[in-house]
């Protein structure tokens, strides 16, 4: 018998609750939506409710659901080499690494793949760690890096409480934040400096000979979107170069078009040694990452094994939904795309939310990365969640938007507005509106209307 598809919908909600074990989630206050269907900008569940998609998934998918030209290209591959071992070549590999490499700077001119950001990041601190001789990590306590044993170590925010041994040679640092400074700074040059200082101070306190790399998220994603202030990413890179410690760009979710360029380090004119990435490479279509590896560091294993390897590493359909997904974003303008957007419509479109609703105590973003830090007060900046957890506003909100049929990215105080680099005009307005009238709704009931 044939079922609805609503039937296939509960049945495959029974299912999840029977026997998938959810990430980040204690499993039995959990109730997912089943998804039966997406295209560009938008999601259906299994009720055909229609909802736009402000949140990428995880920020990743950022040139749409179901672009043809990439789901093309998977099912070509599939029908030629579905897969193979990492030691052999093969062309979906070789023209991926040649497409990523083409958009890094020109000292950086090897890929090593992976299955996704976190073993990236595991990889890239390795190759810091042999390059370098050395064993430190560097990192700051707004980001995240991932879930593995040393990416969760370098990770930054409380989900990396329970796993942290303080035996993994990380060293937390705190990044500039101007809107929560950590340096009673007042002006974006005054939170460069002192944030610099701060660094340098925390290098020669932990031993310049002994640390290997830092490791910065170029624009925090999940942390808060926190674009950091003229000049503070070219300081790290002099503090690196003056120390011989090798600077890791994570571009796991700034990547890739989110901030209107290929690279968000290109904004502030960087060159880092290793760059980390996975997400909009390609889109999530089918689980891809890598390390962009520089010359010198890539040099060190020219005659010296890397003790390093997995069994997916550049597996043919990721390789080829990478270079479709590429090739794309150049062939339709895509990246310039994302950065109008965020220039003329999504950055002014939520400003104008911030003047209108006191939830919204700071709009930031580049591109189709965008937070709203959310507050209480708006002179205290006291958070509408508190640290690690949530609150019934938080849920007021990301919950009223869900039911208007948007779906957003959430995380403590902050709403994150990201949207496919490929969202229109038109798409923007509908988020935005939907956007404010959950605003007016909950400042309402809060009795600040």
């Amino acid at each position: 018998m044939t079922m609805s598809a609503a039937e296939q919908g509960a049945r495959t909600y029974e299912l999840d609750r029977a026997h998938v074990f959810h990430s980040w989630s204690a499993q039995g206050a959990i109730t997912p939506m089943v998804v039966d269907s997406a295209e560009g900008s938008y999601l259906t569940d299994a009720n055909g409710k229609r909802y736009l998609d402000f949140s990428s998934q995880l920020v990743n998918t950022n040139i749409g659901h179901q672009h043809p030209k990439v789901v093309a290209a998977i099912q070509a591959q599939a029908a030629k080499l579905c897969t193979i071992a990492p030691q052999h070549a093969n062309n979906q590999r070789s023209e991926a690494a040649r497409l990523i490499t083409n958009r890094a700077p020109n000292t950086l001119n090897k890929v090593f793949f992976t299955s996704g950001g976190t073993e990236a990041v595991e990889h890239a601190v390795r190759m810091a760690r042999l390059h370098t001789g050395r064993h430190k990590v560097l990192s700051t306590y707004r980001s995240y890096h991932g879930a593995t044993a040393t990416s969760i170590n370098l990770t930054g925010d409380h989900r990396r409480w329970a796993s942290d041994t303080a035996t993994a040679g990380v060293v937390h640092f705190f990044g500039p934040f101007l809107y929560r400074s950590a340096f009673h700074a007042t002006t974006e040059a005054e939170e460069c400096t002192r944030a610099l200082e701060h660094l340098r101070d925390v290098i020669t306190f932990e031993g310049p000979s002994t640390i290997a790399a830092i490791i910065l998220e170029t624009v925090p994603g999940t942390a808060g979107i926190m674009v950091p202030p003229p000049g503070y990413l070219e300081g790290v890179r002099a503090l690196c170069d003056e120390f011989g410690i090798c600077y890791i760009a994570d571009e796991v979710m700034a990547g890739f078009g989110r901030t209107g360029k290929w690279f968000a380090f290109e904004h502030f004119g960087v060159v880092p040694d290793l760059v980390t990435f996975a997400k909009g490479v390609n889109s999530g279509y089918v689980p891809l990452g890598g390390v962009i590896v520089s010359d010198a560091i890539a040099a060190t294993f020219n005659d010296r094994v890397y003790p390093g390897g997995l069994t997916y590493s550049g597996h043919p359909l990721a390789c080829a939904a990478a270079v479709a997904t590429i090739s794309a974003m150049e062939e339709e303008g895509i990246i310039d795309h994302a950065a109008t957007i965020g220039r003329d419509h999504l950055g002014p479109g939520l400003r104008a939310l911030q003047e209108k609703h006191p939830l919204i105590g700071e709009v930031r973003g580049l591109g189709v990365f965008f937070a709203l830090d959310l507050v209480k007060d708006p002179v205290t900046k006291e958070p509408l969640a508190p640290y690690g957890g949530t609150s019934p506003e938080m849920a007021a909100l990301v919950g009223g938007a869900k039911a208007k049929g948007l779906l957003v990215f959430s995380n403590y105080h902050r709403i994150h507005c990201v949207p496919p680099c490929t969202v229109s005009v038109q798409e923007v307005g509908e988020g935005l509106a939907i956007l404010d009238d959950v605003f007016t709704q909950v400042e309402s009931e809060l009795g600040l209307a």
